[in-house]
């Protein structure tokens, strides 16, 4: 058995040597397994930046397998991101609704209406109404909000949807 005169290969010449000699079988074992999509250089280069890294903790005599593995595992995980990638660029996002350009024209005709219409309401009518219909208050807290009777409370409101329903009769 012969005996390793490196215990790692940190040292720059070897690291060199070891480029120099595995880098173009690295690529075309990248190219020819997973093609020219994927940039088999970048994982090339990767693959031997992990090596740098980790350089104090391989020796020579396996730093040819670990530069195809961390290769190869990098080409299946980019494999993967790119099947995420591609799985999400053909789903669409729900652009469209099953209504009719009329319908929404209606709706939006409608919507002004009665913003016109509460905007023509008295200042009592529309505070009770919108704090009502918007706020979800019932008539008792409108009252002490508004420091007035249930009874004049309840007129305001009825008030207000009798002006509203006459303003916009023609829908």
């Amino acid at each position: 058995m012969p005996k390793h005169l490196h215990k790692d290969i940190c040292e720059e010449t070897l690291f060199s040597s070891m480029f120099m000699k595995h880098s173009k079988n690295l690529h075309d074992f990248l190219y020819y397994k997973f093609g020219a999509h994927l940039n088999p250089e970048d994982k090339v280069q990767e693959a031997f930046i992990k090596l740098w890294e980790n350089c104090s903790k391989i020796t020579p005599d396996k730093a040819k397998s670990f530069l195809f593995t961390t290769a190869n595992n990098l080409m299946l995980n980019a494999y993967a991101h790119q099947k995420v990638v591609l799985k999400h660029q053909q789903t669409k996002p729900k652009s469209y609704t099953n209504e009719t350009p009329e319908f929404i024209l209606e709706e939006q005709e409608y919507l002004h209406k009665l913003e016109t219409a509460i905007s023509k309401l008295t200042e009592a009518q529309r505070t009770a109404f919108l704090l009502n219909r918007i706020e979800g208050k019932r008539f008792k807290e409108i009252a002490e909000i508004l420091e007035i009777s249930t009874k004049a409370v309840e007129k305001r409101i009825y008030g207000a949807l009798k002006k509203i329903r006459e303003d916009i009769d023609g829908i």
